[in-house]
């Protein structure tokens, strides 16, 4: 059985602003964590919605080619 000790909130805002950071450049960072404050993000609730329209692989495959197909006649 595998063990998980939880980082500090300190190493945690680290390595996320790496991720952040790889990603996107500084300016883009900070207009999404102006975003994610501004609009009461609840990541945690986020997460428990985020497949609950999702019953299949499929289904899945099916939306992200809708959404593929509607971005690429958008840009």
């Amino acid at each position: 059985m595998w063990s998980y000790q939880m980082k500090n909130d300190s190493i945690i805002l680290k390595e996320a602003l790496d991720l952040l950071n790889e990603k996107m450049n500084p300016a883009e960072v900070e207009r999404f964590i102006m975003l994610v404050n501004n609009q009461g993000f609840d990541y945690t609730k986020w997460r428990e919605n985020l497949w609950e329209d999702v019953d299949s692989l499929e289904t899945l495959s099916s939306k992200a080619q809708k959404f593929y197909e509607r971005n690429e006649k958008a840009g």
